[in-house]
């Protein structure tokens, strides 16, 4: 049975995205095995075109995480954050956890693709550790003896603890309603020996629930 095209408005988009809005629509119907042919259909677009755009369909999955994390950028960006770094953070979860749930079908099947081996390891971890940072910002409310030390290496861990989370949430343990509560909880954990001694009880509700 032939693929659905994609929608006739989006031919006007850039080539490179044509083919990931084509790899959504594919995965959305549950067709996570589809092949590099069938994209190239449901894109309108050459057989060709795909392999020259990414190379190859792991590099395509890249691109789809890339694209989750650049909206969980501009959504942050867009945010009216509180000041605390910790609360800050917990609101970037929130953000983070409600973008892999606006598609979780075609999220899961992203996320089981960028964690199996691949001769060309993507930048997940530096772009995941870059939205944490920004979560950060300048670390208002971290006790002040280890600042510097959260600063450099809390980005780095609260990119795993939820990277963590979604891959229990990935493989169905967790079901879309517990994704972002885990997740916050993961990050309270990480974060709770960062903290002013007054912001610790925030963070144990958070661990206790």
């Amino acid at each position: 049975m032939a693929r659905d095209k994609i929608r006739p408005d989006t031919t006007k988009r850039p080539m490179r995205e044509r083919v990931l809005d084509a790899a959504e629509h594919l995965l959305s119907q549950g067709s996570a095995a589809f092949s590099m042919r069938e994209l190239a259909d449901a894109a309108g677009v050459s057989f060709a075109t795909p392999f020259n755009q990414f190379g190859s369909k792991s590099a395509i999955m890249l691109a789809l995480s890339a694209r989750r994390i650049t909206l969980m950028h501009e959504r942050l960006a867009q945010a009216d954050l509180p000041d605390a770094a910790a609360a800050r953070v917990l609101a970037t979860v929130d953000i983070a956890a409600s973008v892999m749930l606006m598609a979780p079908t075609v999220n899961r099947a992203v996320m089981g693709a960028i964690s199996a081996p691949s001769d060309a390891p993507g930048d997940v971890s530096s772009r995941s550790s870059a939205l944490w940072a920004a979560a950060l910002g300048s670390g208002n409310r971290l006790a002040a003896a280890t600042r510097v030390l959260a600063l450099s290496t809390l980005p780095d861990q609260l990119a795993v603890a939820f990277r963590g989370v979604l891959s229990f949430w990935t493989a169905g343990e967790l079901a879309d309603p517990a994704l972002g509560r885990r997740a916050r909880a993961a990050a309270a954990a990480v974060m709770l020996g960062f903290v002013e001694h007054d912001g610790r009880e925030e963070l144990l509700v958070l661990l206790q629930n």
